[in-house]
Formats: C-alpha cells, sequence, structure tokens
C-alpha cells in the first residue's frame, strides 16, 4: 500500500536482562520485554490508578543488538523507534499462535540510553569527547579575534 507508515515510539524500562541469540549466519538478535506505563487519577473515587503495558522487542540490527548485550539490563530507561509486527509460530505442543513484537532493523530504528544503570558506561568511547577537544582550541584560537573590526557597515 503506497502512502503507508509503520513506526513505533516508545519509552520505558526494560522488564528483564536482554537475552541474546546467534542466528545461523553469526548475526546477534537482541529479545527484551520494555514497559511503558500510564498513572491518572480516577473521577469519581479520586484514587490514584496506574496500567503498565508490556512489549516484546526484537532487535536485528547488529551494533544495536551489540549495545544491547554490553550496556542494559533490567530496568534500563531506553527510548526506541522500530516497526510493529505479527507474527505466527507453532509452540512446543504444536498449538500455532500469533505474537506483536516492535522490531528494530535496519536504517528505520533508533535506540537511545537515558539513564546510567550500567556500570560499563564510564568505558565508552564517543566522537562528541574528541569534537569537544576541537572546540576548545578553536574558542582558544577565537579569543584573539576583535569582532568589531571585522564588520563592515
Amino acid at each position: 500500500m503506497a502512502g503507508s507508515v509503520n513506526k513505533v515510539i516508545l519509552l520505558g524500562r526494560l522488564g528483564g536482562d536482554p537475552e541474546i541469540r546467534v542466528s545461523q549466519d553469526g548475526a546477534k538478535i537482541a529479545k527484551f520485554s520494555l514497559a511503558t506505563g500510564e498513572t491518572w487519577k480516577d473521577k469519581n473515587t479520586n484514587e490514584k490508578k496506574e496500567r503498565t503495558d508490556w512489549h516484546k522487542i526484537v532487535i536485528f540490527s547488529p551494533g544495536l543488538s551489540e549495545i544491547v548485550e554490553k550496556f542494559l539490563k533490567k530496568g534500563s530507561l531506553i527510548y526506541i523507534e522500530g516497526q510493529i509486527r505479527t507474527r505466527k509460530y507453532s509452540d512446543q505442543a504444536g498449538v500455532e499462535k500469533t505474537t506483536t513484537e516492535i522490531v528494530l532493523q535496519g536504517y528505520n530504528c533508533h535506540l537511545t540510553m537515558l539513564d546510567s544503570k550500567s556500570d560499563d558506561m564510564n568505558n565508552l568511547s564517543s566522537p562528541n569527547v574528541e569534537n569537544s577537544k576541537i572546540e576548545k582550541k578553536i574558542d582558544e584560537n577565537v579569543k584573539d579575534f576583535d569582532i568589531e573590526d571585522e564588520v563592515p557597515f
């Protein structure tokens, strides 16, 4: 169908440690559950109500699977963008079942870690660190530059 969109955006916490599997071609696949929720006040009783929804997340993207394996654990707060997919499978008893998953694969996906619950977060090397050093050098060079001398009007 032309003009359709399949995009899911979720912000939540991992319900358990991620499960990492390796496919037949050697690619890592990450699976975990993500909890999202909402709270509201009941108009009739003025009581606080809460609802939690659980989402099955499957990551086929090799880079993201590596990040999930190294840095995410139960309780990690993450933001994801992916696609919703429903598939059929047969359980161990041979009964056909249907499951709906949020899939992160290819270029149409995104994962952002929003907290530092992992002990390994301090060992990350980021290109932003290098960029900040370059910016400091540029700032030092700009100190000697007088902007008033260069204004053409």
